[in-house]
């Protein structure tokens, strides 16, 4: 199941070069990728983390065209590839629905580390925690 936020570009997102800075992207991916994690296991966001502490390790993003300002927002789905002993991976894209087409602006890949709120030390995902992500497995 694909998980969609919309985000809206804002003037201070845009460039010299009239798009949106590549770094942007990852605000983006992160403002999903809360909100996702949030709606899995039925919390509000700041309750998921602390009742399942985790850390992003890793995160790439395959930039496939340059975001513009403009008015309706852009969608970013999320989606769970793959689920581990310790570790989950998020897949993500940028995506323009806005029109007759859909367009795909940038994918990314996200590696989450389940740690112990105290130590910050790599611990087993949950029973529960495995169950909601299992839920929210796709191939994109």
């Amino acid at each position: 199941m694909t998980f969609t936020h919309p985000v809206l570009v804002r003037w201070s997102d845009i460039d010299s070069y009239d798009h949106v800075n590549n770094v942007r992207y990852f605000d983006y991916l992160q403002e999903a990728r809360i909100l996702f994690l949030a709606e899995v296991v039925g919390t509000g966001a700041a309750d998921y983390f602390a009742e399942y502490p985790c850390v992003l390790v890793s995160q790439t993003v395959d930039y496939l065209r340059p975001i513009l300002l403009r008015h309706p927002p852009y969608d970013v789905d999320v989606w769970v590839e793959s689920i581990g002993t310790t570790s989950f991976t998020l897949g993500s894209r940028i995506v323009d629905r806005g029109g007759e087409a859909e367009f795909v602006y940038a994918k990314a890949v996200s590696v989450i580390v389940a740690v112990d709120g105290e130590t910050q030390a790599k611990r087993p995902l949950g029973e529960s925690e495995r169950a909601a992500l299992g839920r929210h497995v796709s191939a994109g």
